[in-house]
């Protein structure tokens, strides 16, 4: 087994293991604590997830750097793998029972995105790729949409933390795209929302100041796909999240025009 197969292999193995401690917590009672803002939340479940991926790490990949939503890695800038995890992508989804979560893992070889995996736990869905070689659902391949109108594409979105404050909230994207797409969805995970781009089920996707755990993996997934991710320009994604667009590419410049408006 090469290494980037070893990588990807344990990637699997961890956003299952991880998704299950969410799985079995869904609809418990838990403890919700409040982060940068009052609607950035955070519970026991994501420390829990975090604590079980960075300490396998540690001990099964130990030269390599973890950059980990949580703060428990420890992101080394001389390691050549670098693991990008957010441990549970939808907490807000999660404290209130909603059935939209996931865990998101990436891994960057020398600062390039190299294997990408997500994992639903609740409809057993787990979305990977591996840099040249597609993207997969459960195994199955996966391709991007062929829609080629913007009037009739769905698309996903959401909203940054600080929006009860910042004047940059996404609101008039939100409201010109309302008027111009056939519809708009705001499930609350940037990371499946990405993998809904890649699997078809959206045309596109766009959202203001995520993070790198927010995206790492789920934009490998959507390339390796047969679809195209940018920042807001149309310039190659910085792969720190502050504007991602994503789509299957043939509306992704209708996209962008939309935001230069």
């Amino acid at each position: 087994m090469t290494d980037v197969a070893a990588v990807r292999e344990l990637a699997e193995r961890l956003a299952r293991q991880a998704g299950a401690i969410q799985r079995d917590r869904y609809e418990t009672t838990l403890d919700v604590r409040t982060k940068s803002a009052a609607i950035d939340l955070v519970t026991e479940v994501d420390d829990a997830c975090e604590a079980l991926i960075v300490d396998t790490l540690a001990v099964e990949r130990p030269d390599d750097a973890i950059l980990a939503e949580e703060g428990s890695g420890d992101d080394r800038a001389d390691a050549a793998w670098r693991w990008v995890i957010d441990p549970l992508d939808g907490t807000v989804n999660y404290a209130h029972g909603y059935p939209r979560f996931c865990v998101s893992i990436g891994v960057q070889l020398d600062g390039t995105g190299t294997v990408g995996v997500v994992y639903d736990p609740l409809l057993d869905e787990l979305f990977a790729a591996t840099r040249g070689e597609g993207a997969t659902c459960n195994g199955r391949p996966i391709r991007v949409s062929e829609e080629r109108e913007l009037s009739r594409a769905l698309l996903a979105t959401g909203f940054a933390y600080d929006v009860h404050q910042s004047d940059e909230d996404n609101l008039d994207h939100f409201a010109r795209f309302a008027k111009r797409a056939r519809g708009l969805r705001r499930d609350g995970s940037a990371a499946l929302d990405l993998c809904y781009v890649a699997a078809g089920r959206v045309d596109g996707f766009w959202e203001l100041k995520l993070h790198p755990w927010d995206v790492v993996a789920g934009n490998l997934i959507v390339d390796e796909a047969g679809g195209r991710t940018s920042d807001l320009s149309g310039r190659p994604p910085t792969g720190d999240g502050r504007e991602t667009v994503a789509s299957n590419g043939h509306v992704h410049d209708a996209m962008l025009e939309m935001f230069g408006r």
